[in-house]
């Protein structure tokens, strides 16, 4: 008779109520894989009488509860999901459960990217396992593939899209001409995007991905505060357009990359020249681009959110967890690479940008933006001209790659004029 694995589950939202179908469906793999009867005995909610826990409950044959205690107090539970997302509960209730010597599985970036190494330190001390493979890129098996594929290798830069929600609003604003606004509102209808949109179009959610991918990259913790954040709240149709007619498609990008010992990492929209893979990925999808030294370039895409992606990145985790207990071999951290953190300076940050700048349309102008471009060390590398309204001219630049600490002291310089108003700049692939 094959030993019998208890597992509970903290939430039955749109990821947790994935679990138990996925458990069911591949109970037979997962029996051969593990060599172990998996088996989810309880499940957390905030209400027990709710209609959807109540006919999972009674589909899947699990008990719900409204008390944590009932959980950890279950000493045939051996393996916790959480899965209700937040920081708070979620970190003491992974706390607790690994320090009553629980594994754990999380989908919780938010609280991994700010917490992660207290967490990873109590599953360390206890023997236990903390896997978190679903809180970056959905149902992309991302993090394992830095960790187990590409651990011989040298990565040297990471980047792409990590947020499905605002890729789907950038493709709808590109190929439907949707305003912000529009692309915004469909999005939410679609469940795509939350009430209150903050984490995902002021980049937040893409910065707290960029951090877990940064301590699996390159061994450094960083945090979500080292991390220079732009979202598309800003962004214009304008924009799109005329990045359009220059060879490109703007995306939210995340990215990280290593410089001489040193990490640099950022989230804004980013000018993807046409041909880039990347530039194709459209919709709620996600693709993360890697360059290393070994490999070259790859790429993963995929779907970056939704039920059954999301929890069958939870699965992996739990069989993963499953065979170390079986081969009593748990207690290993998930990422075990780790090194000196140390911050790329601006100064050594390159890259190209797109800066679109407004000015009265009189003659004389195109030499002073020339001017104080040039005294910071920028030469343009293309430029448009839009046409006037009579009044005013907008006036488009792509300069030749230049540091981080140059693009700031062109900003300044154009902040400073009476004449030249800034509208907009982001950095080009």
């Amino acid at each position: 008779m094959k030993q019998r694995l208890t597992i509970a589950v903290l939430g039955l939202g749109t990821v947790g109520g994935g679990v138990p179908a996925l458990l069911e469906k591949h109970r037979e793999k997962i029996s051969q894989v593990t060599g172990m009867e998996v088996v989810l005995a309880k499940a957390l909610v905030k209400d027990k009488t709710e209609e959807k826990p109540v006919q999972l409950a009674k589909e899947f044959g699990f008990e719900l509860t409204e008390n944590f205690e009932d959980i950890i107090n279950d000493k045939e539970i051996q393996i916790v999901a959480e899965l209700i997302g937040g920081i708070e509960p979620a970190r003491t209730f992974i706390k607790r459960s690994l320090e009553s010597g629980k594994h754990v599985i999380t989908a919780n970036k938010d609280l991994i990217a700010q917490f992660g190494p207290e967490l990873v330190q109590i599953a360390k001390q206890q023997k236990c396992d903390l896997y978190y493979e679903a809180s970056v890129a959905g149902g992309i098996p991302i993090l394992r593939t830095i960790s187990n594929s590409l651990v011989a290798d040298s990565i040297e830069k990471i980047y792409g899209i990590v947020n499905g929600t605002t890729n789907f609003m950038l493709t709808k604003m590109l190929l439907e001409k949707c305003s912000y606004e529009e692309a915004l509102s469909e999005a939410q209808s679609l469940g795509f995007a939350e009430s209150d949109p903050t984490n995902d179009v002021d980049g937040i959610d893409a910065a707290y991905k960029m951090v877990i991918l940064t301590q699996f990259s390159f061994g450094m913790n960083i945090s979500v505060e080292d991390i220079d954040k732009v979202g598309i709240r800003g962004l214009k149709a304008e924009d799109i357009e005329v990045a359009q007619q220059l060879g490109y498609v703007i995306k939210l990008l995340g990215s990280a990359e290593m410089t001489d010992g040193s990490v640099s990492a950022e989230v804004g929209p980013v000018l993807v020249p046409k041909y880039h893979p990347l530039a194709s990925v459209q919709n709620e999808m996600n693709g993360v681009f890697v360059n290393s030294s070994g490999v070259g370039e790859s790429m993963y895409y995929g779907p970056g959110a939704g039920e059954k992606p999301t929890a069958t990145s939870v699965m992996s985790d739990l069989i993963t967890i499953a065979k170390n207990i079986r081969m009593e071999t748990t207690g290993h951290q998930f990422n075990l690479f780790n090194q000196e953190t140390k911050l790329t300076p601006a100064e050594s940050i390159f890259s190209k940008y797109y800066v679109a700048v407004e000015v009265p349309d009189q003659q004389g102008m195109l030499l002073k933006i020339t001017r104080l471009m040039t005294e910071a060390g920028v030469s343009f590398d293309q430029i448009l001209q839009q046409q006037s309204d009579g009044k005013n001219a907008r006036v488009v630049i792509i300069t030749h790659e230049i540091s981080k600490a140059q693009m700031e002291q062109v900003k300044c310089s154009f902040e400073a004029s009476e004449e030249i108003k800034l509208k907009s700049s982001y950095r080009v692939l």
